[in-house]
């Protein structure tokens, strides 16, 4: 991977449909995982293995993830709140798991009822786990409220760089640093993600941006120049946090996608066909708000996306 190249990560299946009234049939997820794998789109997290009374769209995560695994070409990956959940996650098959932590304990308290400590624990024995089992797992960790918190207010770098090298520390083999509430601004990203790219080296890091306040690409951007070269995004821009009045979804996949590609940069992904699935997605989730620039008014006379996928 150099430089051009950039690493779009789908998070649509989990972070886009955890807070929709619409639950989707194991066929219907597998079906946009397919169409996205079709588009480009091969780094999808496909589910996430929380318990079904908690949130029923994720009642067959095992079912969508044995699914996911037999499609050509589709790198799955699903979200695991804690150890139960991991070993499902292994059970099934699956050679990626991502857990997420907040850096405000108070938003770690109201998400998963265990403080940050306790959450770190947790991550300590799923990597123990992982250490056990007779195959290669990646395991991720992401550290969520990373520029703010609706609860708390102001997070401090130095708590989300603690948590990086604890969590590189305890495991981890690829580190997300996200924006949950949509408080970031680009100068912060930058300043950030430059740091947490100093204590990193090898590890890679990824960022998952909301656009609650507009500034989702912006902070791409930033985040970009600061040397991070994946994001997560959600087609149509789902998503959400429950803890976060307001909050819009994701940053919009179709967007991103354009931005990268039309500067030069190279995510090897289908506009065109990324814009035919968010037609199908729309239709099955009938009210829920789908965003996104290029949806709206097309892609311009002077963008030729074959290049960005040919080169």
């Amino acid at each position: 991977m150099n430089d051009r190249d950039v690493q779009i990560r789908e998070v649509g299946l989990r972070d886009g449909l955890q807070m929709v009234r619409t639950i989707l049939t194991s066929g219907q997820k597998l079906e946009w995982c397919a169409r996205l794998v079709d588009a480009g789109v091969t780094d999808i997290e496909v589910t996430s293995f929380v318990p079904p009374k908690v949130v029923p769209q994720f009642a067959d995560a095992a079912e969508v993830a044995a699914g996911a695994l037999a499609i050509d070409g589709l790198h799955a990956a699903a979200l695991v709140p804690n150890l139960k959940g991991a070993q499902r996650a292994f059970d099934v098959g699956l050679s990626k798991v991502h857990y997420v932590l907040s850096a405000s304990n108070e938003h770690n308290l109201k998400n998963v009822r265990r403080s940050t400590a306790e959450s770190v624990e947790d991550f300590v024995r799923i990597a123990a786990a992982r250490d056990e089992l007779d195959r290669d797992v990646v395991l991720g960790a992401g550290v969520a409220t990373a520029f703010g918190c609706t609860i708390a207010g102001k997070v401090e770098e130095s708590i989300v760089l603690g948590l990086v090298e604890t969590l590189m520390e305890a495991g981890a083999q690829e580190i997300t640093i996200a924006d949950t509430v949509g408080y970031a601004n680009p100068s912060q990203v930058h300043a950030l993600m430059r740091r947490v790219l100093a204590l990193t080296g090898q590890v890679p890091v990824a960022c998952h941006f909301h656009d609650t306040r507009g500034l989702g690409l912006a902070n791409v951007m930033a985040a970009l120049d600061a040397g991070v070269r994946a994001f997560d995004a959600s087609l149509g821009g789902l998503g959400g946090c429950p803890f976060a009045p307001n909050a819009t979804g994701n940053i919009n996949t179709e967007d991103t996608v354009f931005m990268l590609d039309a500067q030069g940069l190279r995510t090897g992904i289908d506009i065109g066909r990324l814009l035919a699935i968010r037609e199908t997605i729309a239709a099955w989730l009938p009210g829920e708000p789908f965003t996104g620039a290029i949806a709206r008014a097309g892609l311009p006379k002077t963008f030729v996306h074959r290049e960005a996928i040919a080169a």
